[in-house]
């Protein structure tokens, strides 16, 4: 059998390649989950109902992070020295996982992160491709976190930025004043996870009735629902059948 175009023989992707980054070597545990889909109170004839997992989180990646992540890094700490804020002082994390890399930031220095990487000509982080919500009951004092990616045109770059705040006290400074754009997405996250921007010109919902109450994303909101017939059998809401956490 011929070598020819095995794998082996292709060129090597460039050095530089997000692909070649190193995965997270250290994850953080925030909870367990037991069975299949956290099934409780019911028959279990699957077997299923023995699954004990931990629900982990990737914790910091050591330097070197592989690409142009350290690239990044080192351009945002210089900005930030420049500002008077140490790197260590504004990040708190940085997790490369599965290709990506996600700067944790401290919720007081989003605007200035984010300002310095749209700012610095090393960087050049022009996009914000909006906020996601994601809602972690088990993640004690940092339920909320709200998710912003950022692309640079200019050096063909993706990075994310994630800010984490309790349920508490769920406020993070709005990025409208950076990214005008966000204008539409920080109304959404807020309408489906209860997250409060401040500096937003007009924080209201944008999904949902004014006078909805909660915020129907959250992993603890209630499923709701109503009765479907089909073919003279009625079938109850999700809410009152078995339950899934």
């Amino acid at each position: 059998m011929s070598d020819e175009g095995r794998p082996h023989d292709k060129a090597p992707a460039p050095a530089s390649e997000a692909s070649n980054v190193p995965a997270s070597r250290v994850t953080e545990q925030i909870g367990v989950r037991k069975g299949l889909f956290g099934v409780r109170g019911s028959g279990d004839t699957s077997g299923y109902g023995r699954l004990v997992r931990p629900v982990l989180l990737p914790g910091s990646t050591p330097r070197p992070y592989g690409g142009y992540f350290d690239d990044v890094a080192d351009g945002l700490g210089a900005a930030l020295a420049e500002s008077g804020v140490g790197f260590e002082v504004a990040i708190e994390s940085v997790v490369v996982f599965r290709g990506e890399v996600t700067f944790g930031v401290r919720r007081e220095f989003l605007p200035l992160v984010a300002r310095s990487l749209r700012d610095e000509p090393d960087l050049r982080f022009e996009m914000c491709l909006g906020v996601n919500g994601v809602h972690f009951p088990q993640d004690v004092g940092r339920e909320l976190h709200a998710v912003y990616p950022l692309l640079s045109i200019t050096h063909n770059r993706r990075i994310r930025l994630e800010v984490a705040a309790p349920d508490a006290d769920p406020h993070i400074p709005s990025l409208y004043e950076v990214y005008p754009t966000n204008d539409w997405h920080e109304r959404e996250t807020y309408d489906f996870f209860g997250i409060v921007f401040d500096g937003h010109p007009s924080l209201t919902r944008i999904e949902m009735p004014d006078d909805w109450p909660g915020h129907p994303q959250r992993k603890d909101y209630p499923l709701g629902g109503i009765p479907v017939e089909y073919k003279g059998a009625e079938i109850a809401p999700p809410d009152e059948r078995r339950g899934y956490n």
